[in-house]
């Protein structure tokens, strides 16, 4: 098999070949170094190195003929004729957070215009004062395709006219969960006043539970509308490309960084030391804790509150079947610990990948401080990966459920953690006992179709069927 890139075949634990010294932390950026300097060649690949493609790890759910269905009703589509034509009314908009925050905002941002009949200027991203990101929107998607997809359900105008520009602009912060009519009777009328209306903080502000064509208005944002810009997206499919070269792909998004560990009231388990540290920071910034502050950690552990460290996720995918030689890209970003922190993993799958292990020299670096691009290039390569597992929820997780799912319902494990840690810890377990019951844990936790309407609070695009998505059987209007 003829590939190109990093030499695929090579164990990524052959980079580590001194992890077990005690300095490794104090050498980890030079072992960084070492991997973007690997040169990169043509080379024909022995059958030896390939991945064992007939295991049943690599099989797909069941998509039930599920497939996008996104039929406006007939009211919707005689409405649309006026509200791409407004040139009066305006929303703008300031989205927050990292690139799947701004991703849910941008999406809800589009919906709100849509309710209140107003034209929508191209969404300010606020910088993120974690990462210095100073992206635009048009740095990250693909602006021209963003209006075209819409043309028919909400006029998008990268600026307000000349006509806007001294109005006094009309500013909103909505609290949680609003519906479309209390947005309507808030908004609406200051809106036909002044002409411009400004909302800042849009994070989970509109319902949940909408009427089926703003539903469908929201899948049509999230999955077809909301495409990275062409330069991005390129080297995001090379990156993909270089890592199915050889045949299937993991990718996994591992939440390991010390702001997760903090935040979930977690301790990382590397050592006494490296909890200790989550242990001070937690107490001296206690408004960073979004847990429930009155359970230990043991208590969130075994709620499944917890991510899942690189033994956990290392015994998890042993027990569901994946191979030695299973290729796995990593997606997120660098875990405390460094690279010490992924050693189970490494060991026992050493064909283990980043972005930066697997780009060209100097092909990610015009991206190097835009923290938002370099979530889309992993974005990109999780969502075309063969098989995709978080270990712990969050923003991506959630968005790329609900893009496999409308791609056909591509493979997504979703981890049992309340359930399966107890079995983590039971010792008297044998292997194959242990694995046949981890693998009966998770047999309905494989991406098959799950239908929305079971919770109206679910997110249409998290849970797409059957708002979004139909069969011959469930076709919906």
């Amino acid at each position: 098999m003829l590939t190109f890139g990093l030499n695929l075949d090579t164990p990524f634990s052959l980079f580590l070949c001194s992890t077990t010294q005690p300095n490794l932390l104090a050498h980890s950026k030079s072992h960084l170094s070492v991997l973007r300097e690997v040169q990169f060649s043509a080379k024909v690949e022995s059958g030896d190195g390939e991945v064992d493609e007939k295991s049943g790890f690599w099989k797909q759910p069941n998509g039930l003929g599920y497939k996008a269905c996104l039929g406006f009703s007939r009211d919707y589509r005689r409405v649309s004729e006026g509200v791409v034509k407004n040139r009066r009314k305006y929303l703008m908009v300031v989205v927050s957070g990292g690139l799947n925050q701004q991703r849910n905002q941008i999406v809800d941002a589009v919906v709100i215009a849509r309710i209140l009949g107003a034209a929508l200027v191209v969404p300010i991203l606020q910088v993120n004062v974690i990462w210095g990101d100073e992206s635009e929107f048009a740095d990250i998607f693909d602006l021209e395709h963003f209006k075209r997809v819409l043309a028919n359900d909400v006029l998008v105008v990268s600026a307000l006219p000349s006509t806007h520009l001294m109005a006094k602009k009309v500013e909103g912060n909505p609290p949680l969960h609003v519906t479309p009519s209390w947005i309507r009777s808030r908004y609406l009328r200051r809106l036909n006043k002044e002409g411009v209306l400004l909302l800042r903080s849009l994070d989970s502000r509109l319902s949940k539970d909408l009427p089926s064509d703003l539903q469908k208005l929201r899948c049509k944002v999230a999955f077809n509308a909301l495409r990275f810009a062409k330069s991005v997206q390129e080297v995001g499919d090379k990156i993909s490309e270089r890592m199915a070269s050889q045949g299937p792909y993991l990718a996994l998004h591992l939440r390991m960084e010390k702001d997760v560990w903090v935040r979930t009231g977690c301790l990382p388990g590397l050592s006494p030391e490296f909890d200790e540290i989550i242990t001070n920071e937690r107490i001296q910034r206690p408004e960073l804790l979004t847990g429930r502050s009155n359970m230990t950690y043991l208590e969130r552990k075994m709620a499944g509150l917890c991510p899942l460290n690189a033994m956990d996720v290392t015994r998890l995918l042993k027990a569901l079947g994946a191979p030695k030689n299973a290729r796995i890209y990593w997606a997120g970003g660098q875990p405390l610990g460094g690279k010490e922190a992924l050693l189970p993993l490494v060991q026992e799958f050493p064909h283990f990948y980043s972005k930066e292990d697997i780009a060209l020299p100097g092909e990610l670096e015009p991206f190097s401080k835009k923290a938002s691009i370099m979530a889309a290039i992993d974005y990109i390569v999780s969502e075309k990966s063969d098989v995709f597992m978080p270990s712990h929820g969050g923003n991506m997780g959630h968005a790329l459920q609900g893009h496999r799912a409308y791609a056909g319902h591509k493979k997504y494990i979703t981890p049992n953690k309340r359930h399966m840690l107890p079995y983590f810890l039971n010792s008297s377990l044998s292997e194959e006992e242990f694995n046949r019951i981890v693998k009966e844990l998770h047999q309905d936790a494989l991406g098959q179709p799950e239908l929305r309407t079971s919770k109206a609070v679910r997110d249409v695009t998290k849970y797409p069927i059957p708002k979004c998505m139909c069969n011959d059987s469930h076709a919906i209007s």
